[in-house]
């Protein structure tokens, strides 16, 4: 689970390093507004969960998954299972609640985001990430990549406000992870990808320095990596 917290950049994922530590760093930023009991929705084997419990004012973490859901880890188990309609919970149960890379997922993501707010309580935060650049995964469960414009539409007809939407990276960081994604998931000898990945591996570093994606706006012609979202719960 280390290496969704304690990432090191090295040779083994110059696919992945840039995509975790900005979902990190987008978590570490929303920390303050988590508290109480905490939902983690699509929860996999829940590599956040210590980091949460420690540094946050979470008292109570739940993780919810899919009965059918892909299993990546055997030792660790959802706290509830559901059944991806409705979830088990009462109105108003929780605090806040999260989702990291799963509404991509889901193949009607209103349903979902409904019953996020519906188990809520009244100011309740729910902070997600979402891909935008990035690989077929999990196939055939992979269902969208989403724009500001349509997350934002789906939000809102779920009924949340203060929707604050957010890139994971931009121009740079979307080169670095195509570059990263080609050299240790395309189709090539294992001795080319060898090579490719020592020589791109500074490259992909520098782009991902040079990145800034607090400065990204969602207008014309723009590239982003990913994308995450704080919103609330108003009454």
């Amino acid at each position: 689970m280390d290496n969704f917290i304690n990432i090191d950049f090295n040779l083994k994922n110059l696919d992945r390093y840039q995509i975790r530590t900005a979902i990190f760093n987008a978590l570490k930023n929303t920390l303050p507004l988590l508290n109480g009991d905490l939902l983690d929705i699509g929860c996999g084997k829940m590599p956040y969960r210590n980091y949460i419990l420690k540094n946050s004012k979470v008292e109570n973490y739940v993780g919810l998954d899919l009965e059918t859901a892909l299993v990546y880890d055997d030792q660790v188990k959802p706290d509830v299972y559901w059944n991806g309609i409705t979830m088990p919970f009462e109105d108003n149960s929780f605090d806040c609640a999260f989702g990291t890379e799963v509404l991509e997922h889901c193949p009607e993501p209103e349903v979902v985001l409904k019953e996020v707010y519906r188990v809520l309580k009244p100011e309740g935060v729910f902070f997600f990430t979402v891909p935008f650049l990035w690989n077929l995964h999990e196939v055939p469960h992979d269902e969208y990549r989403y724009t500001p414009f349509s997350l934002d539409r789906h939000l809102k007809s779920s009924g949340f406000a203060d929707i604050t939407l957010k890139a994971t990276g931009g121009w740079h960081a979307s080169m670095a992870l195509m570059l990263g994604l080609w050299v240790k998931r395309s189709s090539m000898s294992s001795r080319k990808r060898i090579i490719l990945s020592r020589v791109l591996k500074p490259l992909i570093k520098r782009l991902i320095d040079l990145d800034k994606p607090e400065a990204v706006h969602f207008i014309e012609d723009q590239m982003i990596t990913g994308l995450y979202g704080i919103v609330r719960k108003r009454t």
